[in-house]
């Protein structure tokens, strides 16, 4: 298998249906690389070996592993914080054994990057749920660190200086970031060029997402996903801050589906194929 080469675009895609199948339909598009989406609701037991044994078949690299957890819903800002990632208390065991059972099937593939949201990280760092989150986040970096992985928190629901100090707090090296622009707009906390700009020290992968602003008056509203190049991040300066942070990994397009149900996003197939087959023409051109 090759390996990929520096910016090289790659897919942000759900491990739905076939995984030869399914990357041959990501390979039809010119992209070899990706994120392999495993939502809550997929059997693990074997999984781990067909993946392989597709990524190999089809000369396909698997960068990262990306976990989301049943009961998530992204309808609006309340529903994020009652539903996402390891801050809702009810969930957070199921949701730590299970982040377990996904490390161990990237780590049985060969893929060096687990990444999730974590959900609302409180801002107050003497909250009992931030500490608590800091002992969970610890746990599950030395557990990856057995297996020789990275564990990644997805940019989107907190400012850059709670992500920063959250990581400094649970001081594991392992710990990294997984930069999504759009996701800094969709939630209306910050510019994403000025969040990367402080985070990129820990960034090890990306997702090239777009994306407007909340509408203003509407408590509780998040933006809207647009293709990339239509929204509000600035692809331009997003890659020229990528290179000027030094960043040479994948270029990974991620494109939802419109819907606000974790289950129901994660769908087979490649529902926004003129948008990927644009997005890959933007970057190309970016990257030089």
């Amino acid at each position: 298998m090759q390996p990929i080469r520096e910016m090289e675009i790659g897919l942000m895609f759900w491990g739905e249906t076939d995984p030869a199948a399914s990357l041959r339909e990501i390979k039809s598009l010119g992209i070899r690389c990706g994120h392999l989406g495993i939502a809550g609701h997929i059997p693990l037991e074997g999984a781990a070996g067909k993946w392989k044994a597709a990524a190999e078949q089809e000369d396909f690299v698997v960068t990262n592993v990306v976990g989301s957890f049943n009961g998530e819903d992204y309808a609006d800002i309340p529903t994020v914080q009652r539903t996402v990632g390891y801050v809702p208390a009810a969930t957070r065991q199921e949701r730590e054994t299970r982040t377990y059972e996904l490390i161990d099937l990237g780590a049985a593939m060969g893929v060096g990057i687990y990444c999730c949201h974590a959900g609302y990280i409180p801002e107050d760092r003497s909250d009992p749920d931030y500490l608590a989150l800091c002992d969970m986040a610890r746990r599950i970096c030395d557990y990856a660190a057995k297996r020789d992985m990275t564990f990644a928190l997805e940019t989107g629901q907190e400012t850059a200086e709670v992500l920063d100090a959250f990581i400094k707090d649970v001081g594991r090296p392992n710990l990294k970031i997984n930069f999504d622009p759009a996701n800094i707009i969709l939630y209306g906390v910050g510019d994403p060029i000025e969040a990367l700009d402080k985070l990129g020290g820990y960034v090890v992968s990306v997702h090239c997402k777009d994306g407007i602003w909340p509408p203003k008056g509407v408590e509780g509203a998040l933006g809207t996903e647009k293709p990339l190049g239509e929204g509000e991040v600035g692809m331009e300066r997003f890659i020229a801050k990528l290179k000027e942070i030094g960043y040479t990994g994948a270029l990974t397009i991620e494109r939802e589906v419109e819907t606000t149900k974790a289950e129901e996003r994660h769908v087979a197939g490649l529902p926004h194929r003129g948008d990927v087959l644009k997005a890959v023409a933007l970057l190309e051109k970016l990257r030089g």
